[in-house]
């Protein structure tokens, strides 16, 4: 019996340590002072991913892709049930670019998203977002990514 909870205790603990890994935040402040908790979008199945399928987001979150290096960055809304403003971000966190009230796409092919300057970061956020806060170009996001982002 001993073993066998002790097998238990060990499947849980296994399972609930991966689920921990893959649900990684980051909290952001906006010139504003208005923050929000974007998840995390690091590695490739993540950011191919991205909010695909949610039937919501609250004005509070977001989603944070995180990039290697800087680069030319394409977004699409393929499998998207909802709307969204898109930013990208320099190295130094400042915007660059700007997407307001992106749409699902609703047939193929699907219109792409992109800076024509290089990006290391892209944020995501409730349709209307920008215009709530009052984020432009230029204007630097703060936030801080664990060691090993």
């Amino acid at each position: 019996m001993a073993n066998i909870l002790l097998a238990l205790m060990t499947v849980f603990s296994v399972l609930f340590s991966t689920e921990v890994d893959h649900e990684r935040f980051v909290h952001i402040f906006f010139p504003n002072e208005v923050s929000i908790t974007a998840e995390l979008a690091v590695s490739n199945e993540e950011r191919a991913r991205g909010l695909m399928f949610r039937e919501r987001i609250d004005s509070d979150q977001g989603m944070l892709f995180v990039f290697e290096e800087e680069g030319i960055h394409s977004f699409w809304m393929k499998n998207m049930k909802i709307s969204l403003d898109i930013l990208w971000l320099d190295h130094e966190k400042r915007i660059i670019h700007i997407e307001k009230c992106v749409p699902p796409c609703k047939e193929i092919p699907c219109p792409s998203y992109s800076s024509s300057i290089p990006a290391m970061y892209v944020l995501e956020l409730k349709a209307g977002s920008i215009e709530k806060n009052g984020l432009k170009l230029y204007d630097r996001l703060d936030f801080v990514l664990s060691a090993g982002f």
